[in-house]
Parts: structure tokens; C-alpha cells; sequence
């Protein structure tokens, strides 16, 4: 029998995340249902999977009707633009798969008596004024900024998921994503490495917004998974930080990519966009005490050499066949 879940539902399937955790699952032998409306997913990023006897795709936008036939064990649910540029050129589909795609996975989960994993992130934060952020602080959000799209629609899913909990007995466990990287990001995603590796790569000035003094936490995706599956697989109900405590400047960041693809690009200044986050860490004790001592092992290091031979590879793909 392979590990539970055995039949699992994956919304935002063909995501960055959603597209590592459905190859992840079907490795440990589940039946998984991937379901994207390829908004911001690619079927490339799940082409290996395809016609795994497995493994099935559905191209379907979670916010409409939601009906899965047979039993599941477990949905996942992360379906949603997540980059920053998303904020500006998609606001009104992330409120809508963060309010009515929250909606429709819950009572499809009470519905199966499934367990829910909603995806979450550090963004409920805001731009936070305690560094590390522990789960028990509130945040500090500008809910009417151009971030508060993403952000008050992942803090609304947090709240339906724990009402759908108390209310209606929903199995349900809350990840708090911080900054991930790696493979089957978008080239043009408009968060910071696959800019930082767009520009040095093709040897064009690498862009940092502000001074680059403002730090984030990057984890390799490989960790990430292991994390999100430990919490799916644990007993803890409420929102759980995952991602690496090891803080870095943005700036540091941008100086070890262009290192890795020769260093012939100048790091050049944009002004700061309104509401960026000055600071970004998370505080894992709750992780390593309730998903059994969980904590990343892949060194920014050496995830940056993988995610440089992708996008290097992808870069090239692209120039043959724009």
C-alpha cells in the first residue's frame, strides 16, 4: 500500500509548488488529481506525469462548481497567482480562488470527509514589525495597498478554513509558505531570483528595487515539499511557518547570482514598490517540534546551482522557440 494519502486532489497542480508536490505523491505511489486553470501554471511543468496511470490533469478554475468523483484521502489546495507582479496585473482572480476557491475546496473536503492543506504564506504577515515571525503574530497589513490583494485573500482563507474546522469538523492544516525557489519557476515570474537569473543570465543589468537591504529567506523547493507533507501527514491544526530561518539581504542574494552566471552584469536601483517587506524570516520552532524536527537542508548554495542550470536551460528553450 503506498503511504497515506492514497487519493489526493492537488489545486494549482501544474504551479511551481502544486506541480513538485503531485510528482512528489505519485513517487510515493498516490492517485493524484491535479486540477489548473493555467492562469499562472504550466502543462510543461507536469508533462513528465502525463499519462502516469496515477496521475490525471484537469484544466478547470477552482473558483466554479467543484465535483471530484470516487473517495479522497486529501486535497491540497494551492491554487492562486502567488508572485508580486501577479498583485498588479491579476488582483480580482486572487481574491476570487482565495475567497471562492477556498470555498469551494472546504465543502468539497467536508463533502469527502478529505483532510485540507491550505496553502498560506508569510505575506499574512505584511510588512512585519517583529523579525522572526512566529505564527502567533497577527501581522502588520495594509489591507487596501496593491499586496493587500494577496494578502487579505490568503488571511480570509486562513479564517474559512479554521470556521469550516470548528463549525462543520473539516480536517484541516494551514502551511505558511515563505519565499521557495527552484525549478519550474517562471522565467518572467517577477519575484526576485527568476528576475536576478533572467537578467545575469542573458548578461543585462540585474534590477533590485530599493537598496537591497531588505532581507528574505529563501528554501529550496525540495525542503518545502518534505515540509508540506510532514503537515499534511501530522496532527497539528492551525498555521505552521515553513521555509528557512537563514535571512539574507536581497542584495546578497542578487551578488551570489550573478557569481553563478559569470558576473558580467551591474546590480542597478528601481525605487522601492509601495508596502515591501523590509524583513522576512520565519520563526520555525513550532515546525521542528511538531513535524518531526523538520528544517531545510538544501543550502541556498546549492539550490541556486540547480535553479541556475534550469533557468539557463529554460533561457535557451526560449530563444530557439519564443
Amino acid at each position: 500500500m503506498p503511504e497515506w494519502p492514497r487519493r489526493v486532489l492537488v489545486t494549482g497542480g501544474a504551479g511551481f509548488i502544486g506541480s513538485h508536490l503531485c510528482a512528489r505523491l505519485v513517487d510515493e505511489g498516490a492517485h493524484v488529481i491535479a486540477l489548473d486553470n493555467l492562469l499562472t501554471g504550466r502543462v510543461a511543468n507536469v508533462a513528465p506525469l502525463l499519462g502516469h496511470q496515477r496521475f490525471t490533469f484537469l484544466h478547470y478554475d477552482v473558483t466554479q462548481y467543484l465535483h471530484v468523483d470516487g473517495e479522497l484521502d486529501a486535497i491540497l489546495h494551492f491554487a492562486s497567482p502567488a508572485s508580486p507582479a501577479d498583485f498588479e496585473r491579476l488582483p480580482i482572480q486572487i481574491l476570487k480562488v482565495g475567497s471562492l476557491g477556498t470555498h469551494k475546496v472546504l465543502g468539497l473536503a467536508k463533502a469527502k470527509h478529505a483532510r485540507l492543506l491550505l496553502a498560506s504564506t508569510s505575506e499574512c504577515y505584511g510588512d512585519p514589525e517583529v523579525n522572526p515571525q512566529p505564527e502567533a503574530y497577527w501581522g502588520n497589513v495594509n489591507p487596501i495597498g496593491i499586496r493587500g490583494v494577496y494578502d487579505e485573500a490568503k488571511r480570509f482563507a486562513e479564517a474559512m478554513a479554521m470556521a469550516y474546522h470548528r463549525h462543520h469538523g473539516v480536517d484541516v492544516r494551514i502551511a505558511r509558505i515563505f519565499n521557495t525557489f527552484g525549478p519550474r519557476m517562471q522565467v518572467d515570474d517577477g519575484r526576485a531570483i527568476p528576475n536576478f537569473f533572467r537578467q545575469a543570465i542573458r548578461g543585462e543589468d540585474v534590477t533590485l528595487y530599493g537598496d537591497g537591504s531588505q532581507t528574505r529567506s529563501f528554501c529550496y523547493v525540495d525542503d518545502m515539499v518534505e515540509g508540506i507533507l510532514r503537515l499534511l501527514r501530522s496532527s497539528y491544526v492551525g498555521p505552521v511557518n515553513i521555509g528557512n530561518p537563514n535571512e539574507l539581504s536581497l542584495r546578497e542574494m542578487a551578488e551570489k547570482v550573478v557569481a553563478l552566471c559569470g558576473g558580467n552584469s551591474r546590480i542597478v536601483s528601481r525605487p522601492l514598490p509601495p508596502d515591501d517587506p523590509k524583513v522576512r524570516r520565519p520563526d520555525i520552532s513550532l515546525a521542528r517540534r511538531v513535524l518531526g524536527g523538520w528544517e531545510p537542508q538544501v543550502k541556498v548554495e546549492e539550490g541556486l546551482a540547480r535553479t541556475h542550470a534550469y533557468f539557463a536551460s529554460e533561457l535557451a528553450r526560449l530563444a530557439i522557440d519564443p
